[in-house]
């Protein structure tokens, strides 16, 4: 793939006009046979790695070209979106668990170009007969670190086994590692280190709130009435504080959406596309929120609980500041609580106890229950709530497409009003249902 369709790619895409120097370093590795890449959250890296696979792909010829290894269902999503979007001319195809498999079975039916998946299921894929990587010449192995932290060596050794004829390696990573693991074969790695560079932190301001009471649900609501009305996300270090805080929030009728592992797969999903079409303005997650989502735009992230470690309150941080942002990191500490050395503050806010929460719901998602592989398209969910919903095509926020189903964000305030115009109608000859997205 040419690099000048990669770059334009990414320009229209996702609005980048040049790249950052990390970037530039791995577009120049496309003869370098095994790369190994330390990045920082944040800090662009899935294109970064994107560029050289792309541009060691031949034209499409039935055959799967390259595979890309994820530790996690989130951040096969996000990897995925970002390659689809720049692989233009080559067929992206996601494999994750909690996906539905018989569709990931017939979208493997015609080769894809790439894969992007977690190992397990990669390799009951594989194992199934439902795909051969004999073939495959590139391999990009994203997030290293965690992989072998989760316990996935065992399934990666399996894969690689049956890929002989890989020909590019990249593996990335947040850590330095000692020793590669023999059946990866990377064998004199041509090492990019971009730890110190463009660091996140030097973005990122960082703020102790004190609470008079071990119960912090009072200083949380409080700390949020002193802010604006932009993205937060709120870290806690339990399901059952996450429901918790959550519970709390939405009772006070803010705007508030939740994500943790013990959700649906598609509750989780929803959760992260409501909050990036601004119909939360708050998130309340555990710790799996803080790696491989694709939040746009947050600019507070507050620490309910202190975190349990150094690598955790990173990739908590992580969630701002991306790129060439700023944000503010708000750490709410309890009576006698110790705060640990790798948590270092800027200054303390003092909040106005009288203020009161300003945030608002402007936004409502509605829900169709059919989406990609009913054949519903973002233009055809635009149109038919502009033609049969009493609303100007202006007014109608993101619109995201999923499997099967779709989210579409209207004005708050003309929800009700929409639903009752278009309870009876029909999207492409089929009646859809239709209703206001709930957590």
């Amino acid at each position: 793939m040419k690099e000048s369709v990669i770059l334009n790619n990414i320009s229209a895409k996702f609005g980048i006009e040049e790249l950052n120097p990390m970037q530039k370093q791995m577009a120049q590795t496309i003869n370098v046979p095994n790369v190994v890449l330390l990045s920082p959250t944040g800090s662009g890296k899935t294109i970064a790695f994107t560029l050289p696979l792309l541009k060691n792909l031949k034209p499409a010829n039935g055959a799967l070209q390259a595979v890309i290894i994820a530790p996690s269902r989130e951040l096969t999503i996000q990897i995925g979106k970002v390659v689809q979007a720049i692989a233009s001319d080559f067929k992206v195809t996601m494999c994750y668990g909690g996906h539905n498999f018989e569709d990931e079975k017939n979208s493997l039916s015609v080769t894809p170009d790439i894969i992007v998946s977690t190992p397990g299921r990669l390799l009951d894929h594989i194992k199934r007969g439902n795909i051969d990587v004999f073939r495959t010449r590139l391999l990009v192995l994203d997030e290293f670190d965690k992989s072998l932290e989760l316990g996935f060596q065992d399934e990666m050794e399996r894969i690689l086994r049956r890929m002989p004829n890989v020909s590019r390696r990249i593996l990335t990573s947040a850590t330095m590692i000692d020793e590669f693991p023999p059946f990866i074969k990377m064998e004199q790695p041509t090492i990019i280190n971009s730890l110190g560079d463009n660091q996140p932190k030097k973005r990122m301001k960082i703020l102790q709130v004190e609470s008079d009471m071990k119960d912090k649900l009072q200083t949380l609501l409080s700390l949020i009435a002193n802010l604006d009305d932009d993205k937060t996300i709120v870290f806690v270090n339990h399901r059952e504080s996450a429901q918790r805080v959550f519970e709390f929030l939405y009772g006070q009728k803010l705007p508030v959406g939740l994500y943790h592992g013990g959700m649906d797969q598609i509750e989780r999903e929803k959760a992260v596309l409501m909050l990036n079409n601004s119909t939360f303005k708050i998130l309340v997650t555990t710790d799996l929120g803080s790696r491989g989502l694709d939040i746009q735009n947050v600019s507070h992230i507050i620490h309910y609980h202190l975190p349990l470690s150094e690598e955790t309150y990173t990739h908590r941080n992580g969630r701002t500041a991306r790129i060439n942002e700023t944000g503010c990191i708000y750490v709410i500490t309890g009576p006698e609580e110790k705060i640990p050395d790798f948590v270092e503050f800027d200054d303390t806010m003092y909040l106005d106890a009288e203020r009161k929460p300003s945030v608002r719901k402007e936004m409502e998602t509605l829900f169709f229950s059919a989406g990609k592989k009913e054949k519903l398209s973002k233009g055809d969910i635009l149109g038919f709530l502009s033609a049969k919903g009493g609303i100007e095509g202006k007014e109608i926020g993101r619109i995201d497409l999923a499997d099967h189903y779709a989210l579409a964000a209207v004005p708050a305030a003309k929800v009700h009003a929409i639903l009752k115009s278009i309870e009876k109608e029909k999207i492409k000859n089929k009646k859809v249902r239709i209703s206001i997205a709930k957590q």
